[in-house]
């Protein structure tokens, strides 16, 4: 691939931001929400459900396609894209969040990490550079840099080590990663909360050089306000002209303030499992389908959405595939829960080009606050 990634910005509404990221492979519409296909597959979802959810990009993850079936296997079927049969961007993690869960299992030095894989126990090492050959071999659009991310709460001399760890890990990334015509590398700031670590690491990655800058090491412990707060300097010290991407985010309302403090893309699990929970997001607030109330209702889950679950099928409908346990219902759920979230960024989308953001996030939270459509 020749053509070069490359980000546009289009709009502005205060510090939120619409616009579209360019790749060989499609473009990204920003604010953008990326579903999670942790082992090359969103559970319960075909690829093209995802794309018709209004999915530009998925995430794919390091860690796990490392251990199972390898990242050299999927090489040598094609790549990742056609290994699971997603034709449009990914973006793959570098597996360090997954080996910081397994404290217990590893072993951390200034080369990298040992571990032992959580499937069979066998013995593996992650270093800056084999994340880099691993999601060559996977052939992402998005590359993120290795890095160490800490459990919050910690010391702030725990998280200042763990910081100059992880810029020092960036220029590695950077080195190994090399030139690439058509992928990306994403740097990640980490420091905690503290804004002067995160002004510190913002520095460092700069100077480095990335197509685009994460906020990592939020959502991690340390509470909504606590994040907020961190993203209210973190956006800031990130430079204006390259995507900012915020890591394992998250509920709606995270969403949204996160987007309102000028963070342009977003992971997480949550509506895909979720779904498969029987937990339903709607624009109403959360609806429990497992509850008894549910078993009688004829209206679906949300009376606007356009997904096939709130199209053709009750919620007495789904309260009674869920208690069966019928597969169906992860299916239906998972569906509905991608489609919303989708609808939550192109609202966004929308409103920041209108410069109507801060009605349009007044109206989400009222809404919301209401709770769910009265009882019949």
């Amino acid at each position: 691939m020749t053509h070069r990634f490359s980000f546009a910005l289009h709009a502005t509404d205060g510090a939120s931001r619409t616009g579209v990221i360019d790749t060989p492979r499609g473009q990204i519409r920003t604010p953008a929400f990326m579903p999670v296909g942790t082992a090359a597959t969103v559970k319960a979802m075909l690829p093209e459900s995802v794309r018709q959810t209004g999915a530009d990009i998925l995430l794919g993850n390091t860690y796990h396609l490392m251990l199972r079936p390898t990242a050299e296997r999927i090489a040598r079927l094609g790549g990742l894209h056609r290994f699971m049969n997603w034709d449009r961007p990914i973006l793959t993690d570098s597996g360090g969040f997954q080996v910081m869960s397994l404290s217990d299992l590893r072993k951390l030095t200034e080369k990298g990490v040992t571990f032992r894989s959580h499937i069979d126990g066998s013995k593996h090492e992650l270093t800056p550079e084999r994340s880099m050959e691993i999601q060559r071999l996977l052939g992402s659009d998005i590359v993120m840099c290795f890095d160490e991310c800490p459990a919050l709460p910690a010391s702030r001399e725990r998280i200042a080590e763990s910081m100059a760890l992880s810029m020092r890990w960036a220029q590695r990334s950077r080195d190994a990663f090399g030139d690439r015509p058509g992928h990306a590398l994403f740097g990640i700031q980490q420091g905690g909360l503290e804004p002067d670590l995160r002004a510190e690491s913002a520095r460092a990655l700069i100077d480095i050089g990335f197509d685009g800058y994460a906020v990592g090491g939020l959502a991690v412990g340390e509470g909504q306000e606590a994040m907020f707060g961190c993203l209210d300097h973190a956006t800031g010290v990130l430079p204006v002209d390259k995507p900012r991407y915020l890591m394992g985010v998250g509920k709606p309302d995270d969403i949204v303030g996160a987007v309102k403090r000028g963070i342009d893309m977003m992971d997480c699990v949550l509506p895909s499992r979720s779904g498969r929970t029987g937990q339903a997001f709607t624009r109403h607030g959360v609806v429990n389908i497992k509850n008894a109330r549910h078993q009688e209702d004829p209206r679906p889950l949300d009376e606007e959405c356009r997904c096939p679950a709130c199209r053709g099928y009750s919620r007495a409908y789904l309260h009674h595939v869920f208690r069966a346990g019928e597969m169906i219902s992860g299916m239906l759920l998972t569906w509905h829960n991608l489609t919303y979230f989708q609808d939550i960024m192109q609202g966004m989308r929308d409103a920041i080009a209108a410069g109507t953001f801060a009605s349009w996030e007044a109206d989400f939270h009222t809404a919301r606050r209401a709770g769910d459509i009265d009882p019949i």
